[in-house]
């Protein structure tokens, strides 16, 4: 048997050390594995400022400012996913500016996805004859509502759609949407 002497026996300064290695590496891997399960119950965060949504092209790519007027020209109303990846209109306004509103393409009397007549200049229902103004606002039934509309902006060339909370322009009432 042989007897330990001083020499042999690590000092406190390396225990710690190790202690300290072996703590930090299994905290460490801890973290790691409770991290995304932990994010799985923090609710998102609203993207841009406005804390709108991220519109999205037909194949679900962020839609760009520059982008979008790069190929759609003045007065055009083309479809993006918009709110609760509804298909909202982004109407071009100018040569280069996006509208500081969308228009739900949903119809309000049975919700069906109303198109854009651009030789009618209006939206028309094809199911059953629904007719929207440029604006979306009701103009022959037997749509009850006109089109819900979604506020627009633009920060850093990245579209956003948000919920509309001002007085309906359209019709100076309360929105119904809301």
């Amino acid at each position: 048997m042989t007897q330990m002497t001083s020499s042999d026996v690590p000092g406190m300064g390396r225990r710690q050390f190790m202690n300290l290695l072996t703590f930090g590496s299994v905290t460490g891997v801890a973290l790691g594995a409770l991290y995304p399960v932990v994010n799985y119950f923090i609710p998102p965060r609203p993207a841009g400022g406005g804390g709108g949504t991220s519109a999205k092209d037909e194949l679900g790519n962020p839609v760009t400012a520059s982008g979008w007027l790069s190929n759609h020209p003045n007065g055009d109303r083309s479809l993006v996913q918009g709110l609760k990846g509804d298909p909202t209109y982004l109407i071009v306004e100018e040569e280069n500016a996006i509208g500081s509103y969308g228009i739900n393409a949903i119809c309000t009397h049975l919700g069906c996805v109303v198109p854009w007549n651009s030789g009618a200049n209006k939206f028309m229902c094809p199911c059953h004859g629904s007719q929207y103004n440029a604006t979306g606002k009701v103009v022959r039934g037997p749509a009850p509502l006109s089109l819900a509309l979604a506020e627009v902006s633009v920060e850093n060339d990245n579209v956003f759609v948000s919920q509309w909370k001002e007085t309906d322009f359209r019709t100076g009432e309360k929105p119904w949407w809301v």
